[in-house]
């Protein structure tokens, strides 16, 4: 007699959920992007009424990245043996926690709090929750659940800005109504991942040694899917490094530099590099994954050129383009990585190769700005960024070479 064994959950769960829901799925990871950058234009606000310098703003941000990559040793694994939900919902809470003490926040050690426990709330869902969106997707739709989660990122992260700056100069509390606001949008999150159709983890054990290991541990990807991250790395890390330089310095340079102090114009520079990155991965979703991977890195590489053309003669002009320019490169990285991680590497080990590709990233994203940060307030802004840029158009530069040389001919 033949016993016919079930499916696996993960491959019945493809099959029967909804096109919606791979959308919806997405939401929590753009809720929590939101509260990512959502302080970038109150940092003169903050810098006035407390009193810091640009080499402590620079750390403030790190404090963000510091909790960011500590999540990201933790959350991926966790994510894969016991499940996205048991991840997602603390991390939703303790993003709710963050937004309390931003909005109340009277001193440097407050605002190091806050971005600690953002950077550790968004470590989560750039495991969990990305891959939430993968798995809700199936195997079948892994390419648009690359796309959406990649995308709901980025645009997390540019609204973020454009609220905060719009809310500061049209509504009183002008530091604490975004943090408000972004409640209600957690709040919304929590409801969507306590509804999600998300399937178990299959068991430990399975899809390539999930139940091995320690629970606490450098985020790693299954045997022959290395080259994969090597290459995501290559592009996605000077990418989200210059649009982190961007975040945290952006600011001083249009009042330093170009005398703009308005914090609608920080915000939407913010939010125009963003939207740089969520549509370029549109536009170039139908493309092979090198051709994405090099479009990367040339955006990099051009969006430094502009950098420094941008601080030698005052432009708001080369400055935005710069910004969109980091954007995409970004957004061409980030979308490049996920998908060579999405066709290799099993559901039960995505979480983990997430959270592997993102420390990757966030480890020079946040050294090199704080870098030029401290070196800014030594020899200048304009030395500072000039610095940055040539240093950050190498790397963009030698991961195009690698990504052009190594980079999958098909997919």
């Amino acid at each position: 007699m033949t016993i016919t064994r079930p499916a696996p959950l993960e491959a019945t769960a493809a099959v029967a959920v909804p096109a919606r829901w791979i959308w919806l799925a997405a939401w929590p990871v753009t809720a929590v992007f939101v509260l990512s950058n959502a302080a970038t234009p109150l940092y003169a606000l903050w810098q006035r009424d407390i009193g810091f310098s640009k080499g402590t703003m620079t750390v403030v941000f790190a404090c963000y990245i510091v909790g960011l990559i500590g999540s990201l040793l933790v959350s991926g694994v966790v994510s894969d043996r016991v499940g996205r939900k048991p991840v997602l919902l603390p991390a939703l809470g303790l993003a709710v926690l963050a937004c309390g003490i931003f909005a109340t926040a009277t001193s440097v050690a407050a605002l190091m709090a806050a971005r600690l426990f953002t950077g550790v709330a968004v470590g989560a869902v750039v495991s969990a929750g990305m891959a939430a969106v993968t798995d809700v997707a199936g195997p079948e739709r892994k390419r648009l659940g690359a796309l959406l989660a990649s995308c709901a990122m980025v645009l997390g992260a540019g609204l973020g800005p454009l609220l905060a700056g719009v809310l500061s100069e049209t509504l009183p509390g002008p530091t604490a109504t975004v943090f408000l606001v972004e409640i209600a949008l957690l709040a919304l999150a929590f409801v969507t991942v306590l509804r999600m159709p998300v399937p178990r983890p299959s068991g430990a054990g399975g899809g390539g040694g999930v139940g091995a290991g320690a629970w606490i541990r450098l985020p790693k990807v299954p045997r022959g899917s290395g080259r994969q991250l090597f290459l995501g790395i290559a592009v996605f890390a000077p990418g989200i490094t210059s649009t982190s330089f961007v975040l945290s310095l952006g600011p001083s340079l249009l009042s330093g530099l170009l005398g703009t102090t308005s914090r609608v114009v920080a915000g939407a520079m913010a939010f125009v590099m963003f939207l740089a990155a969520t549509g370029v991965q549109f536009a170039v979703k139908g493309l092979r994954v090198r051709g994405i991977l090099v479009g990367g890195a040339v955006s990099v590489v051009a969006g430094m050129v502009a950098l420094m053309a941008a601080v030698w003669t005052s432009s708001v002009v080369l400055l935005a383009a710069a910004a969109v320019l980091a954007g995409a490169g970004q957004g061409m990285g980030q979308l490049g990585g996920l998908s060579l991680l999405n066709s290799t590497v099993p559901g039960t080990r995505l979480a983990e190769a997430n959270a592997a590709l993102n420390v990757g990233g966030y480890v020079p994203a946040g050294a090199l700005p704080v870098a030029a940060g401290y070196l800014s307030d030594g020899i200048g802004l304009t030395g500072g960024a000039t610095t940055f840029a040539v240093v950050l158009g190498v790397l963009g530069a030698v991961g195009g070479g690698v990504a052009a040389r190594l980079g999958p001919a098909r997919g």
